[in-house]
């Protein structure tokens, strides 16, 4: 053990110990209305855990200026006996304990890409979940899987704004529900489908599942659903709940947090909502080193002005779990709401990040370390339920191990892939310039160059196709086609002019400007560099936060990526482009690029996949726009590209682009400069 990390310890850890120590059946009659009861409950949450069923690598820091220590995060085993702890916790409080899941547990992983729902919907049912909100990832495969995980888990999806009725594999689905009531008496729990089942003496509490409104739009899974406005729908649920006399509401989310404000500025009469999809690690964790995402149980004035709802959500991939406690009058008054969320940490510490038997911190320094975490209430240290490790291991481990593959590079230190640049970092994620590179360069290849004849200059990487960091030591080709790429996107070549550039980066980056915000369509880039200006600050708008902007540098590199040569891109001149097909189809916001395309009468857009070994180019000429889905979809000239449920054809360019990039080098380390530079006001 080094001295100076020592020193570290001892001064953050002594600091720490001295300051820190559906389908519902409830068809009763609304005249009915039902006298409520006080409660006082424990709200256990979790969302977008994405299979994470292993933990995950992790730092943290002894104090805002102290050592940093590597461990690991979460995993399923490791949330399951956190669980089971806060709920003991509860009972020994006589009080009753609620466990809900705020959608996203699929994608993520190689366990989800091998074994698809099935896997989470075994393991999940060992978790105590009362109630699932649906996220855009349950719908990556078809509704058919959404239907056999459904049918396999021991809990409810709650979703009021889904109608499931012209689905030939949902409709009908009596676990799909538009909320689910539950009825508590002291520390005793029972759930109920109708208001008439609970006894007089029982406190009656509904949770109501909230879905993204624009689900089609995000998602290509969701056959014939149909998803109505998320305001107008929980709304509706929520008074119908209230005529029957169930005065006490959580709304169980998967929509952001920017959204879960404007729902509870919107509504009136939800008093808690937990949410999900926006992966916000809500609390203060200056003193483990990390940016403040916002508060944890923040109170947001409802329409009516007067009463308060109530907001959570943990994070992301299974590594925290939250506890809300809330109090209730009989009237239904949210008296108070308070906790955090609480990273679960291994008991296993490092001083390196490449984690070696000799990195390993023991003895004294471990103590240190121990007494940092005790006086924290955000990270604790958690051990692994025994019985669902010996599962995942038996079951899932050994193919999860196979289909990591070979090694492709070494990585010194892990690479951090953030999908919005911060005011204290204003150049964000340091893993997606190296996609947008591996596209680019893949995209000038001269099998790919005889396809499309075009030189391309450009590459677009969005922040949210890239899933993972990349983690220190090394890079499996596994690790790049299941979790970093998992979406088996073909990529496009398309032209645009430097003004169409210009006026898609603004418009996909100007709405996240507010933290609050989805930052999935944030647009990092290689072959080129831009700056961002931020122009006025947030103010409110129609309920909404928004902020103005521009682009004050937009710049093409004409030299190599050691050596750049920037010059300036001309509004009029025609620049080649490489980005997925997911956004060039205009998703996620992206519909700037969509417009473009279609202004630019008689090019051509190359979408380029497999059939075999051989690549092919299909020539897409215009996209067209469908109402009901709310999407555009690419219109081909000669053969369409089919890559849904196809074993023909091999679309996963995006992953194949990146593998070949790494293929190449000894070791990946960050681009050496910057392409993405954000100015915001302060």
């Amino acid at each position: 053990m080094k001295t100076n990390f020592i020193k570290g310890l001892v001064a953050t850890a002594v600091l720490a110990a001295l300051t820190g120590c559906g389908n519902n059946n409830d068809s009763e009659p609304s005249k009915e209305v039902r006298e409520g009861q006080p409660l006082s409950l424990s709200v256990i949450h979790m969302n977008d855990t994405h299979s994470n069923f292993d933990p995950v690598k992790a730092d943290f820091k002894l104090g805002q200026v102290g050592s940093t220590v590597f461990t690991e995060f979460g995993g399923y085993p490791r949330l399951l006996k956190a669980t089971d702890r806060l709920i003991a916790e509860s009972q020994e409080k006589k009080q009753p304990s609620l466990v809900l899941h705020g959608g996203d547990a699929w994608q993520g992983t190689i366990y989800f890409q091998l074994n698809k729902g099935k896997a989470n919907a075994a393991l999940l049912k060992e978790m105590k979940i009362d109630a699932m909100a649906f996220g855009n990832h349950e719908f990556d495969l078809s509704t058919s899987e959404v239907k056999d995980f459904v049918d396999a888990i021991n809990f409810p999806i709650v979703a009021a704004n889904v109608d499931t009725s012209e689905d030939s594999a949902l409709a009908g689905n009596d676990n799909i529900k538009p909320y689910q009531l539950f009825a508590f008496k002291g520390a005793e729990k029972r759930s109920i489908n109708a208001v008439s089942e609970a006894k007089n003496d029982e406190s009656i509490l509904a949770v109501v599942g909230v879905a993204l409104e624009d689900m089609p739009k995000i998602a290509d899974g969701t056959g014939d659903l149909a998803f109505s406005k998320e305001i107008e729908s929980t709304q509706k649920v929520v008074d119908s709940l209230k005529e029957k006399g169930v005065n006490k509401v959580v709304v169980l989310s998967h929509i952001g947090l920017k959204k879960d404000i404007l729902l509870a500025e919107g509504t009136t009469g939800v008093d808690l909502i937990v949410g999900g999809h926006s992966h916000t690690l809500l609390g203060d964790y200056k003193e483990l080193g990390y940016k403040n995402e916002g508060t944890y149980a923040q109170q947001i004035t409802q329409k009516d002005g007067k009463s308060k709802t109530c907001i959570v959500q943990a994070g992301d991939l299974a590594q925290a779990i939250g506890r809300a406690e809330v109090k209730f009058d009989k009237e239904g008054n949210l008296l108070s709401c308070m906790g955090n969320n609480t990273l679960l940490s291994d008991d296993e510490f490092f001083d390196k990040e490449r984690r070696t038997d000799q990195d390993l911190i023991t003895g004294y320094g471990k103590d240190l370390v121990n007494l940092f975490i005790d006086a924290q209430k955000v990270i604790t240290r958690e051990g692994e339920d025994e019985a669902l490790r010996a599962t995942i291991d038996a079951n899932y481990k050994p193919e999860y191990i196979k289909a990591l593959g070979r090694e492709l590079a070494k990585i010194e230190n892990t690479i951090k892939h953030f999908r919005r640049p911060t005011a204290e970092d204003k150049h964000g994620s340091k893993v997606a310039p190296l996609v947008a590179q591996s596209f680019l360069d893949w995209a000038n290849k001269a099998e790919i160059k005889q396809l499309t004849n075009k030189t391309v200059h450009i590459a677009l990487a969005p922040a949210g196709g890239v899933r993972t960091h990349l983690n220190a030591v090394a890079l499996w080709e596994g690790q790049v086609t299941y979790e970093m790429l998992p979406f088996k996107n073909s990529l496009s070549i398309v032209e645009l002019t430097g003004s169409q550039i210009k006026t898609l980066l603004e418009s996909v980056i100007t709405p996240v400007l507010d933290p609050a915000e989805h930052a999935g369509k944030f647009p990092y880039v290689a072959g080129m560099r831009y700056t961002y200006k931020q122009t006025e600050k947030l103010k409110e708008v129609d309920g909404k936060k928004v902020g103005k902007g521009e682009i004050s540098v937009l710049q093409l590199n004409t030299g190599t990526l050691e050596q750049p040569v920037w010059e300036n891109i001309e509004a009029n001149k025609a620049y080649n482009v490489v980005l997925d097909q997911y956004h060039a189809n205009g998703r996620d916001g992206w519909t700037e690029i969509a417009k473009a395309q279609n202004a630019n009468e008689g090019k051509i857009r190359f979408d380029i996949a497999k059939k075999g070994d051989a690549y092919s180019a299909f020539k897409v000429k215009e996209l067209t726009f469908n109402a009901t889905k709310k999407k555009y979809y690419p219109v081909f000239d000669g053969e369409a590209l089919k890559c849904r449920g196809s074993v023909e054809v091999n679309c996963a360019m995006d992953s194949e682009a990146f593998i070949q990039f790494a293929d190449k080098l000894d070791k990946i380390e960050p681009i050496a400069y910057p392409m993405v530079t954000m100015e915001y006001l302060k």
